[in-house]
């Protein structure tokens, strides 16, 4: 009886209740959305600089977590000293150059044939490598997400670059000039941001490491799979806040929207309730029966959510790769946890209403 009479409240108001579903797969789909694209941004990144193929970076004192945040580069001199170290097969000077035409990307300025060493060159889709000083190589996410081909113009840093070749992504970065065109356009001669360090053997890394940090005790030094670590973990203070914030706007949006809906039921339904009332219908019946009204919406909105997430997921992938939406098993149940507590506590208030509702008073209401 109770199912029957919560479906024909629902179907009832089919906009009032559509509106609620919607609040709820909204504030779901807001809360992995946010979640699942800043988390992709920071594994594809830690997955790149994985990709270079290095064991060590070096950067300079102080330098960010993200890679081209920090200035004051380190004179390319370090990595001549760095190839003396025991065990250090090769070492490779990157200058880092954010780039806001066609997209946020990062441009790294290399030398070819350190480069080459380190990361065991490009996989060529079209062109070939680095030539003269205003060629530049793209990676195929670029190439597809801009519409650039081989033998092409691009205006970037107020120069004119030939486009060189197109490469696997992967690799550091989207974009790859030359180190000594991007240290004359930046004013840093002879200088680079990071220093890619691979070693002989991967077991020789800490050794290496600890030889790295003795020689040079203020630069930033560390492993890759320690910047991994670090840069895909939820200890980021910034992004940590940032994912709160709109997480809590999230949850406000369907307390909001479930509170305004179910404190209209009661006034739509004041006749209704004080039938029931009188009928014998207890205190803990009435809000029994606005709580799983309100749960049966929160529900079907939490399916509507997930399928939207999941849809936009497929959808942002397939049109622009770069931007890469990472969804975890945990972050689905949070999700629909945070929805179920914030309709349960937006409905709270009008089913006690409900329930105090005196039923002579509630027989004459018009």
């Amino acid at each position: 009886m109770t199912r029957r009479i919560i479906l024909a409240n629902v179907l009832h108001r089919p906009i009032r209740s559509i509106v609620s579903v919607l609040a709820v797969a909204i504030e779901v789909a807001l809360v992995l959305l946010v979640v699942g694209m800043t988390t992709g941004m920071l594994r594809a990144g830690a997955e790149r600089v994985h990709g270079v193929g290095a064991d060590i970076m070096v950067q300079p004192p102080g330098a960010s977590l993200f890679l081209g945040v920090t200035s004051a580069p380190m004179p390319v001199t370090i990595g001549d000293v760095l190839r003396t170290l025991p065990r250090v097969q090769a070492v490779t000077p990157v200058l880092l150059q954010f780039n806001t035409d066609g997209g946020l990307n990062l441009i790294y300025g290399i030398d070819m044939k350190s480069w080459n060493e380190v990361s065991g060159g490009f996989v060529y889709d079209s062109g070939g490598p680095l030539v003269n000083p205003f060629d530049i190589i793209v990676d195929n996410y670029y190439a597809q997400d801009n519409g650039v081909k081989v033998g092409q113009t691009l205006q970037l840093l107020g120069h004119a670059f030939h486009v060189a070749g197109i490469v696997e992504h992967g690799k550091g970065a989207r974009l790859y000039v030359p180190l000594p065109t991007l240290q004359e356009l930046q004013g840093d001669m002879n200088h680079a941001s990071i220093f890619f360090v691979k070693c002989a053997k991967q077991q020789d890394t800490p050794d290496v490491l600890a030889a790295i940090k003795k020689l040079l005790p203020d630069n930033k030094v560390l492993s890759v799979d320690q910047y991994m670590s670090m840069l895909t973990s939820s200890d980021l203070p910034a992004l940590r806040d940032f994912v709160n914030v709109m997480i809590t706007i999230a949850v406000g949006i369907g307390f909001l929207v479930l509170f305004l809906s179910m404190y209209t039921t009661i006034t739509e339904r004041t006749r209704e309730i004080g039938i029931l009332k009188s009928l014998g219908a207890s205190k803990l019946y009435v809000i029994d029966l606005i709580l799983e009204e309100a749960g049966v919406l929160s529900l079907v909105g939490i399916v509507c959510g997930f399928v939207a997430t999941l849809m936009v997921q497929k959808l942002t992938m397939a049109y622009d790769p770069t931007v890469p939406v990472h969804l975890t098993t945990g972050w689905f149940v949070r999700a629909a946890v945070l929805a179920i507590a914030g309709c349960a506590i937006g409905s709270f208030y009008p089913a006690l209403r409900a329930a105090s509702l005196d039923p002579v008073e509630a027989l004459a209401y018009e």
